[in-house]
């Protein structure tokens, strides 16, 4: 009768066992990732049992050499199932149990039940991040846990080269087959070099025509220059992308710059809620929350009527929001001219998603779609404080952000926002031909011939 393993070599078995499966490397990585919280988890636990009864596993009471360690009374019986709760789901782990002991064990980790940790989540998302260099998650795993807890030498290489091979031919792909509505751009910057300071990553996604989000480009960059932005914008339209209706971003000038340059016929909105900080910026502490209460009300569109009925999205909402604008303008420009300059600055951007379906208008005046995304991958990599290198920080990127894009949510909808998109999408990108020229050719034909 075969033995049984121990918890923590079988889930290191399961996790050899991945790579020859043959299958997709996506899936492979990902249960890699739930599996190597398993493993450190248990391995926790059981140093904590190994510590409590003063012995390992398999060593005898009698074994220990007297007053190196308190030994307690009691042997291990086996183990049961406990669910631990962590922010990226529950992990079943084997506690550990103890028969003929003089006190009850507690875990200091876990309690005594089901319970949720989040200091051996930290280690776990760390491990992981350092992951791409294989002396990194040894060493992590190694200082917290022991060296029994490192993963070996070739599953760490191999998650490393999955994830680099997977980013690369991630970037490679053909997007022809990507018809977007709105496109969102922004950057988030990452310490990859020693003794530099944080560069950008700079990334795109958007939603489909069919309402469904889709992560779209992604690429380190040395700084947010129109130069920059226009090497990641034309890579994206040389491997096929077409252009949106909307560019929604922050107020980079190089990323507006090169946005207008690469998708000309395209609508630029900026974000709000950038805006609003701009503006806040320039005003006193006393004064910010009403002034912030008269930004967002200037922008508030629930119940604007023109005569018995609601304003549909279009250039009389554009106006309508213009006119406000104008309002606060002349309310705060004597006490806060600074801040009003700031807001009229990019008045007409600002209100450019009046221009789409009213159910889109909450998520597209603003660029925090992507940011919360990014504000996610910053915590995950903020326990190592700097990647290893350019391949280490964007391939740990994408990996977070393409794991990410599966649980964003899509855009409802309806056959009347269908319509307002259909009627953007026609004038802005395929405007209809002229029938007729606009000038009258020349003949040769002189006035003298014509009137004979």
């Amino acid at each position: 009768m075969a033995r049984t393993l121990p918890p923590v070599q079988a889930i290191r078995a399961e996790i050899d066992a991945l790579f020859t499966e043959g299958r997709d490397l996506v899936e492979v990585i990902e249960d890699v990732a739930r599996l190597g919280a398993r493993l450190i988890i248990q391995t926790a636990v059981e140093a904590e049992v190994d510590a409590f009864l003063g012995r390992a596993r398999y060593q005898r009471a009698t074994a220990v050499a007297d007053g190196e360690q308190a030994v307690r009374p009691g042997h291990r019986n086996g183990h049961c199932p406990t669910t631990i709760k962590t922010t990226t789901g529950p992990v079943t782990i084997a506690r550990p149990k103890l028969r003929g002991t003089t006190e009850a064990f507690a875990s200091r980790l876990f309690g005594t039940g089901v319970t949720r940790t989040h200091a051996l989540e930290t280690l776990v998302i760390a491990s992981f991040v350092r992951g791409l260099s294989v002396r990194d998650v040894e060493g992590a795993l190694a200082d917290a846990l022991g060296p029994e807890a490192a993963l070996s030498k070739s599953t760490v290489a191999a998650i490393c080269q999955a994830i680099v091979t997977e980013y690369d031919t991630w970037c490679r792909r053909d997007l022809s087959c990507i018809e977007l509505d709105y496109l969102f751009l922004d950057a988030s910057r990452f310490k990859m070099h020693d003794g530099q300071r944080a560069e950008p990553v700079l990334a795109a996604w958007g939603i489909t025509i069919d309402g469904k989000p889709i992560f779209v480009g992604l690429a380190p960059a040395a700084a947010e220059s129109t130069d920059a932005w226009h090497d990641f914008l034309t890579d994206l339209t040389a491997r096929g992308l077409r252009p949106p209706l909307l560019v929604v971003s922050d107020g980079a000038p190089g990323l507006i710059t090169a946005a207008e340059q690469v998708f000309p016929a395209s609508l630029r909105q900026r974000c709000v809620i950038h805006k609003c900080r701009n503006v806040l910026s320039k005003v006193s502490a006393g004064d910010q929350a009403e002034v912030k209460a008269a930004f967002w009300d200037i922008f508030d569109t629930s119940g604007l009527q023109q005569g018995d009925q609601e304003i549909e999205p279009g250039p009389a909402l554009v106006a309508c929001v213009q006119a406000r604008i104008d309002a606060f303008a002349e309310a705060w420009s004597t006490r806060y001219p600074a801040a009003v300059k700031s807001l009229l600055a990019d008045r007409a951007s600002l209100t450019t998603y009046l221009r789409f379906p009213i159910e889109h208008h909450k998520r597209i005046r603003h660029s925090n779609f992507i940011e919360r995304t990014f504000g996610e991958t910053r915590r995950r990599v903020k326990v190592i404080g700097r990647f290893p290198g350019e391949t280490s920080c964007v391939s740990l990127v994408w990996a977070v952000l393409d794991r990410a894009a599966r649980g964003w949510r899509g855009f409802t909808m309806t056959s009347k926002g269908l319509r307002t998109l259909h009627d953007l999408r026609r004038a802005l990108l395929a405007p209809p031909s002229r029938l007729r020229p606009t000038t009258v050719p020349a003949t040769d034909s002189t006035p003298e011939t014509a009137a004979a």
